[in-house]
């Protein structure tokens, strides 16, 4: 491996031009296929074989008209005023008469008529239907529904939440920001500011290719709109990492006086293999999402793990061709400066140099306290939970965040998370008998409310809205998801009709055990995999169960620190987190 990873540096170096123009006209093509081809559309999220996927499904097939986005309004009134004044009723009306009038509604539910009027008068619900998912709703029509609320008078509140609040995740000024931060960092490091720019340069390339490649693929393969967002961070990272490896390695060859290709080659060779051989690691861990049985999960990993080999075979071909046109530019002033063909021993004073000898000679010490201190970040796991993201967990001050916390205020917590049950069966009648039945299962302490029955036209699927005590992401309405399923099998069966639960925390409950069934085989081929993928490389058995052992106490620390800071809430105000809960499936 090593000596053919030479041959392709010696020569990605002397065909530097040819190397580069290729690169380039492939992102050319790429990027000029995306303008042509347009932007592609994104998949709703999808957990096929699970129950609140049939349940959604059968409700998208009956109640079409119920199948676009659905949001909640919620007004309150001052004090001194109810929704039920005249005042009240002008300012609830108008928003209703608003929201009717918005592009794309099929209509907006009056809080009068479906009695979404809190106790104490104060808060009122609108419900508003949108004959579009939402996803595809545009920037207009979003915008046009979080303003409802824009000119309500003073002292009256209103807020838009639910599904038409949830915008597509894009590429934004946090990624900008961190290629900036990345570039001062790798300036630092180098001392040169074209080192740090061909590194730079170098990574962008390899991601603006995958980026654009994923974009395309969008147009034959469902993706939702976090697979590439996704695939761009994670592709960005290992771009500049590689590379820097690589230039690294290269500049110190020239710094000990070799000739500029073979310096070239030899770094491609050395640095070259730990990164093809680190690249192909990642890419076993993100295709091995596709274990996991969840379409969306194993498009994100797919897609991840494509920009993550299109970054390896950047890094070990076009890096050495942009290195080429650096000249010694690529070394810092003090190396340009210094003598050709130092003993690298005299950088032996370095902070790098330091730290690794004094490991060294502390090797037990250091092992074992490195062993406990990563044991003990991993004992929060233990207690880990998962959810999905809700309202909730939005920054304040925005629109859905607003809506959440005064429903939360005015109605109670399950408010901002409803259940579903979904009856479905050939005979009209036993649809309806096994829908009140099950509307009876759902009076227990856990349930603030069920709605009546609610039946399709053909009277062969009808839908029960349940109101839990409890927020979407409490472990409480995960116990009454499961809970509810357990009590309504029996009924099921007696009635010979199909019942179901679905709603977001439903899905939540069902996406977590999905996880949890997959992660043990996950973690089995994807480990398994690395081990014999080391061994192939070191033609060793101890050093890749070193590797291996390592790799798990560092996973378990990481989700240790993450259950401890996020679900927790451990250092959150110096951190300056201001919602905790469930960790994000």
């Amino acid at each position: 491996m090593a000596t053919f990873l030479y041959r392709i540096g010696r020569f990605a170096f002397r065909r530097r031009g040819l190397v580069l123009a290729a690169w380039l006209l492939l992102l050319a093509g790429v990027v000029g296929a995306v303008a042509a081809a347009g932007t592609a559309p994104t998949a709703d999220v999808t957990i096929p074989g699970t129950e609140s996927q049939r349940a959604l499904d059968a409700l998208a097939e009956e109640f079409p008209h119920a199948s676009g986005a659905s949001g909640t309004v919620v007004v309150r009134a001052p004090h001194g005023h109810t929704v039920l004044d005249a005042t009240g009723r002008k300012v609830v009306l108008g928003v209703v008469q608003d929201a009717d009038a918005l592009p794309g509604a099929v209509g907006a539910t009056s809080p009068y008529d479906s009695k979404a009027i809190s106790r104490d008068g104060r808060y009122a619900l609108v419900t508003v239907q949108l004959d579009k998912a939402a996803d595809a709703l545009s920037d207009a029509e979003r915008s046009a529904y979080e303003g409802l609320g824009d000119h309500a008078p003073a002292g009256w509140k209103v807020a838009a939440g639910g599904e038409p609040t949830q915008a597509p995740t894009e590429v934004g000024s946090t990624e900008g920001i961190g290629v900036l931060v990345a570039l001062v960092v790798l300036v630092i490091t180098f001392g040169s500011m074209v080192a740090a720019g061909m590194t730079m340069l170098n990574a962008l390339i390899g991601v603006g290719i995958g980026y654009a490649g994923i974009t395309l693929a969008g147009h034959v393969f469902d993706m939702t709109s976090v697979t590439p967002v996704l695939a761009l961070m994670l592709g960005l990272a290992v771009g500049i990492d590689y590379s820097l490896f690589i230039t690294s390695r290269y500049r110190h060859n020239l710094a000990i006086g070799l000739e500029r290709a073979e310096a070239a080659g030899r770094a491609v060779g050395t640095a070259g293999s730990a990164v093809v051989f680190a690249g192909l690691t990642v890419v076993i861990a993100l295709a091995g999402l596709s274990i996991v049985g969840i379409p969306f999960l194993a498009a994100m990993g797919l897609a991840a793990a494509g920009t993550v080999a299109v970054a390896v075979l950047v890094a070990i071909t076009l890096l050495p061709a942009v290195l080429a046109f650096a000249g010694d530019k690529v070394l810092s002033r003090r190396q340009r400066g210094g003598a050709a063909g130092h003993d690298p021993e005299e950088e032996s004073a370095t902070a790098g140099f330091t730290w690794g000898r004094l490991m060294a000679r502390f090797r037990v010490p250091v092992l074992l306290a490195g062993v406990v201190v990563l044991g003990v970040l991993s004992v929060p796991v233990l207690h880990m939970q998962l959810a999905l993201p809700d309202d909730g967990t939005a920054a304040a001050g925005t629109s859905k965040r607003e809506a959440y916390d005064l429903i939360a205020d005015g109605f109670g917590e399950g408010f901002n998370g409803r259940l579903v049950m979904v009856v479905h069966g050939d005979d009209p009648a036993a649809v309806q008998g096994a829908a009140g039945r099950a509307a009876k299962a759902a009076t227990v302490d856990d349930v603030a409310a069920a709605t009546a029955p609610q039946l399709s036209g053909d009277g062969r699927t009808a839908l029960v809205a349940v109101i839990p005590t409890s927020g979407p992401s409490d472990p409480a309405t995960f116990d009454l998801v499961r809970d509810l399923r357990t009590r309504l099998t029996g009924t099921a069966r007696a009635t010979g009709t199909t019942i179901s639960v679905t709603g977001a925390t439903a899905v939540g409950v069902d996406v977590s055990d999905k996880l949890r069934d997959a992660l043990p085989v996950y973690l089995l081929v994807v480990v398994g995999l690395s081990f014999v993928l080391l061994t192939l490389v070191f033609r060793s058995l101890l050093v890749p169960l070193k590797a291996t052992l390592g790799f798990l106490l560092t996973i378990g620390a990481s989700f240790g620190a993450t259950v401890a800071l996020f679900q927790w809430g451990w250092l959150s105000a110096l951190l300056g987190i201001d919602t905790t809960g469930p960790l994000v499936s």
